[in-house]
């Protein structure tokens, strides 16, 4: 999953229910080498998953960072799961990046969105 500092801020669009929702909620530590190469890199691979819909992200003044991924079914965070890249990438980010986190995958009932219609 990806720091979002260069990319526009803008939600994930509505999708059609049901799918999956991925929410990674992170303290990180003081190190910060590698971590914005290696978030890229995850924001890059993770694309290619099929079922893959799209991630939000954010970080409050404090520190705390949540990343949402959304997925299509089951199968698709299982492969992003069993990904070597990402893999090792939680690896080191255990070993490295994370203070503490938690991850929690939820089933989307309902979806739906708003955009202002320009005046």
């Amino acid at each position: 999953m990806s720091d979002h500092r260069i990319a526009p801020v803008v939600p994930v669009a509505a999708h059609e229910p049901p799918y999956y929702a991925v929410v990674f909620t992170s303290l990180r530590t003081e190190e910060d080498t590698g971590y914005g190469a290696t978030a890229e890199r995850m924001g890059e691979l993770v694309q290619h998953i099929p079922g893959f819909l799209g991630e939000d992200s954010a970080r409050t003044p404090g520190g705390l960072s949540i990343t949402i991924a959304y997925f299509r079914d089951l199968a698709g965070i299982e492969q992003w799961r069993q990904n070597a890249e990402h893999r090792e990438a939680k690896e080191h980010g255990r070993a490295h990046w994370y203070e503490r986190y938690s991850l929690h995958i939820a089933r989307v009932e309902h979806s739906h969105g708003f955009q202002r219609a320009d005046r």
